[in-house]
């Protein structure tokens, strides 16, 4: 007749210490696991990105982006949006910060400085998703004509340009059918960015100010 030596002590004994020693197995395998998803998210912690977005923004991923840059190959980018800037609301996109003694009796606002965070939108309805926001500054600077200079920063949060920006400086006659700016640099995807915007007025309401702007914007940038 087999005994089992594996544990000293009649049955019952020997069942208790079977289920002790189970229960400190699972203990172990729990632990095991708690540490094997703390090393992955460890590991993912370092191997992620620093910046927001889809492009790693670190100094180390910049470096080795200029680096590679002699094998790079420039691309063009058609991108298409609308531009919601909205002064008469609850929560305005666009805000007055400062004018000149002269400006309210300028018939061209000369002098009015306004900064702004106006959302970009897929279309141009105000639900349309949004897919980034123009931030920067303009300010009336003819005397003659209605004329802003912009200083722009395109910010998309949406797609696969998440985290780029484009920079814009230039002149808004904003009169005009077309208005033509120059895209002067980028982030993320858009570094080294160069191009054109092409602004257009799609619904302007005079009384309340608010408007909508129609972007066609073409990039070269690598």
């Amino acid at each position: 007749m087999l005994q089992d030596l594996s544990f000293p002590g009649p049955p019952i004994k020997r069942i208790e210490e079977a289920w002790k020693l189970d229960k400190l197995s699972m203990k172990m395998k729990k632990m095991k696991l708690i540490n094997a998803a703390l090393l992955w998210w460890v590991a993912i912690s370092i191997a992620m990105p620093s910046a927001y977005g889809s492009v790693d923004q670190s100094p180390k991923a910049v470096e080795k982006w200029f680096k590679e840059l002699r094998h790079g190959k420039e691309k063009l980018t058609k991108l298409h949006f609308y531009l919601h800037d909205t002064v008469t609301t609850k929560n305005p996109t666009t805000v007055q910060v400062a004018q000149a003694n002269m400006t309210s009796k300028s018939p061209t606002l000369f002098g009015e400085t306004v900064v702004l965070d106006d959302p970009l939108t897929v279309g141009p309805e105000p639900s349309s998703k949004i897919i980034g926001h123009a931030q920067g500054i303009y300010s009336s600077v003819s005397q003659e004509g209605y004329s802003q200079i912009m200083i722009l920063n395109l910010i998309f949060n949406y797609g696969k340009f998440n985290g780029s920006t484009l920079s814009l400086l230039g002149s808004n006659p904003i009169f005009n059918e077309y208005r033509e700016m120059p895209i002067l640099g980028g982030t993320g995807a858009f570094r080294l960015a160069r191009g054109i915007a092409t602004e257009k007025s799609y619904a302007v309401n005079v009384t309340t100010k608010n408007a909508i702007a129609e972007h066609h914007v073409l990039v070269l940038h690598y």
